[in-house]
């Protein structure tokens, strides 16, 4: 039975244990009370309560179950034949979720191994694999070990127990982490050497140098540090979640006379972790040395009298989720500041400690996190290597970078300085970051100041800190227009800086929501109320990727726009519901979670399996960044079997698992990695020669279909269809950043073949559709 069926359990408890395991009302009533009071957000009374309920109801199922039961077994069973179909919930059908986003980050890690790629953009690339392992342990290493510590068995489509899940991972994160530091000190440190970019070791610094860099460390780094000796007076401190931090050995006295064995010294965030070395004292520009490197060299002036034996940076990762009960919280902005504090302090997940560090040490620490040697890291190299991204803009060399470009603009709006008069012709379909976003902006802009525009309604997930977007906002609610601005505070690792325009928003007159309690608000909507000839006229933009215009100049996105009367409504429709919280009428265009979407998508896939079993050609091509959710995975198995051809480009995570013999030889699944980080959200059907076309702000998962307000809305003309599908193919012909899934559920990278001529699918669309 659902958990909605239990008393006080809402849509927001709901997700949170869900989370941890707990699916069902059985497995709430068999819960144990002090794991399930370890929730953040829960406590014990908390509990005692939503338990209490649902043994309760447990109690007056008992019945009706034995006596289904019962019945079952009277009823003749069929042993399975050989012309059987197979069970498309079979666990080996599914590939699992947490091992999927590991294989990503190989495929993002092999980008810093190929030399085809501008050497500080490898660079780059190996920092985004590291701080992608970092949110990897803080939210899905974090969920399984919750799930394992609560004692939950409840498993995924492919049936791993938590524990020994988190074996597995254990495996696969040591080994990626070893080519983490493999492809720095191997590859990447000698390749930028030989580029004049040095990282000088404390062996290699010349008197000249170490003189500057005592210098240095006693005017910039001595005054804000403060190292803790460890006694009954001072226990071992709180440590900041993903911070750099030193353990230190120390023999002597100190000033009261005491023996003090054991020191930690934090580096504190706003310190840079590479510190440049003036031209003058080096034999090129581009000479670095480490934070921890002068930190290690001078960490005696820190401990006047005593002697440092030795010194080792370590580093702890945390869980970071928020844990809010959305259903007892009156002001949810208040709570989310208030819980924010709590992310550098959640549990230990993991420990990472430099190589040399000494094996007592390194008991100590563990003692100390309570972590088993399964979640250690040794490492050869700074802890925090993703803060070696910071080389990219200190070093001045275009030549080791991608080519900079201007990103194109559409003709129509080109030639049109009114917007709204070009969209009134047709509508328009961007392709960022090939195509600008300057016309989103500028958009909201004319808005402004037009006197016809009486109102502005907009979704905001995503933004940046210092947004365009906000400006445009800001100033046409000071002009005196109405604006609605639904703001998602629970956007992960963004809730700060969404506060924060949330309160600049309200100071400029504009009307500010956030959204619905127990569902994130991830649609991406802008809607435009103008008054044109005595009437009301809707003029609309839907993307697939967020209000932020500076990951529209890395990421892969469609934005659509509209003035067309029917979307309009459907939009209007949706922001209603948002703000007003009441029931609305069906859309026309529209498919939205967590009401429409997922049953029209599993409607369509078995419109195209008709199609298949009634000799008709029948075609999928969807474009996403993870395939997760169980249902619409076994939808695209029976359709592969009735002989659908299925082209999925994954980025990311994909639980599903091709080239099955039986079920799924007729999918085939891609994923690229390139420059720009393929974002966009694209499902074409064939539908018997009456194609359509769909974007959306949702990937297939559990969250976006049952969890999140998502929208995906038709593209409707027939050039700006052909015009997504020729780009779907472009990712489909790609055979050098292309990777295919395979059964086991490895990739294999694409190369061309002798005489095949290469073919890359961000080059082609950069070169067509830039300035």
């Amino acid at each position: 039975m659902s958990l909605a069926n239990v008393k006080g359990v809402g849509k927001s408890t709901q997700a949170v244990l869900c989370e941890h395991g707990i699916f069902s009302v059985e497995e709430l009533a068999a819960a144990d009370m002090e794991r399930l009071a370890k929730i953040p957000g829960f406590g014990k009374a908390k509990a005692l309560r939503i338990v209490r309920a649902a043994k309760a109801l447990v109690g007056n199922l008992a019945k009706a179950r034995i006596s289904r039961t019962l019945q079952r077994d009277a009823e003749p069973s069929r042993p399975k034949q050989a012309g059987d179909p197979p069970s498309l919930t079979a666990p080996e059908l599914y590939i699992n979720r947490e091992l999927s986003q590991l294989e990503f980050n190989r495929r993002v890690l092999a980008q810093a191994e190929d030399t085809a790629t501008p050497l500080l953009e490898r660079l780059n690339f190996l920092c985004i694999s590291c701080s992608n392992m970092d949110e990897f342990f803080e939210v899905r290493v974090a969920s399984v070990l919750q799930k394992a510590d609560l004692g939950s068995t409840h498993t995924e489509p492919d049936n791993f127990a938590p524990a020994e899940l988190l074996t597995l991972i254990g495996v696969r994160a040591h080994e990626l982490v070893a080519e983490q530091y493999r492809m720095l000190n191997e590859v990447m440190l000698p390749a930028l050497e030989e580029q004049g970019i040095r990282f000088l070791r404390r062996t290699e610094w010349s008197e000249a140098q170490l003189a500057w860099l005592k210098r240095y460390f006693d005017e910039e780094l001595l005054p804000i540090l403060s190292p803790i000796g460890l006694d009954s007076a001072h226990p071992f401190p709180r440590i900041l979640n993903k911070s750099l931090n030193f353990i230190i050995s120390l023999s002597g006295k100190d000033a009261f006379g005491r023996n003090i064995d054991t020191a930690v010294l934090q580096a504190p965030r706003a310190l840079p972790r590479i510190v440049q070395l003036p031209a003058e004292l080096t034999s090129g520009a581009n000479d670095f040395v480490f934070l921890s490197s002068i930190i290690h060299t001078f960490a005696d002036e820190l401990f006047q009298g005593m002697k440092v034996k030795g010194c080792w940076q370590f580093r702890v990762t945390r869980n970071s989720e928020l844990y809010l009960d959305e259903e007892a919280t009156d002001d949810l902005l208040m709570a989310v500041e208030g819980e924010l504090a709590s992310r550098n302090y959640g549990d230990e997940v993991r420990l990472e400690v430099a190589e040399n560090c000494p094996d007592e040490m390194v008991d100590y620490l563990q003692e100390q996190f309570n972590l088993t040697r399964d979640r250690l890291y040794r490492v050869a190299g700074p802890v925090n290597l993703s803060r070696m991204r910071a080389i990219c803009d200190l070093v001045d060399r275009p030549d080791l970078k991608y080519p900079p470009f201007v990103p194109g603009c559409p003709s129509q709006l080109l030639c049109s300085g009114d917007i709204f008069q070009a969209l009134r012709r047709r509508d328009v379909l961007l392709h960022h970051p090939y195509e600008s976003f300057s016309p989103v902006v500028e958009m909201i802009r004319q808005s402004a100041i037009d006197p016809d525009v009486l109102a502005i309604k907009q979704t905001l997930y995503r933004t940046g800190p210092e947004s365009a977007i906000v400006d445009a906002l800001v100033n046409a609610a000071r002009a005196g227009k109405e604006v609605t601005v639904v703001i998602e505070l629970l956007a992960r690792f963004d809730e700060k800086a969404n506060i924060s325009l949330a309160n600049r928003l309200q100071e400029a007159g504009a009307q500010v929501v956030y959204g619905i309690v127990g569902y994130k608000t991830h649609a991406k909507m802008l809607l435009i109320l103008r008054r044109e000839n005595k009437q009301l006229r809707y003029y609309v933009h839907l993307s697939t990727g967020n209000y932020h215009p500076s990951t529209a100049k890395l990421y892969t996105d469609y934005g659509l726009f509209s003035s067309d009367a029917e979307l309009g409504e459907d939009v209007r429709k949706v922001f209603v519901q948002l703000t007003s919280l009441g029931r609305m009428n069906k859309l026309q265009q529209i498919y939205q979670s967590p009401f429409t979407l997922h049953k029209a998508l599993l409607d369509k896939i078995e419109r195209e399996r008709e199609h298949a079993m009634a000799g008709r050609a029948a075609r999928i091509v969807i474009k996403v960044n993870s395939v997760v959710e169980s249902q619409l995975i076994q939808a695209l198995y029976r359709a592969s079997m009735a002989g659908v051809e299925i082209k999925l480009i994954v980025r990311g995570v994909c639980c599903l698992r091709p080239g099955v013999a039986g079920v799924s030889e007729h999918i085939e699944v891609r994923s690229i990695v390139g420059r720009f980080l393929e974002h966009s959200r694209v499902i074409s059907f064939s539908n018997g020669g009456e194609t359509e076309v769909y974007l959306s702000s949702a990937d297939l998962m559990d969250r976006n279909m049952f969890r999140r307000v998502e929208v995906c809305f038709p593209v409707r003309s027939k050039k700006l269809q052909q015009r997504i599908l020729d780009d779907l193919e472009y990712f489909l012909k790609d055979n050098t950043q292309a990777w295919i899934l395979q059964s086991d559920g490895s990739y294999r990278r694409l190369t061309p073949e002798e005489s095949e001529e290469t073919f890359q699918a961000q080059a082609v669309l950069l070169e067509e559709l830039k300035k």
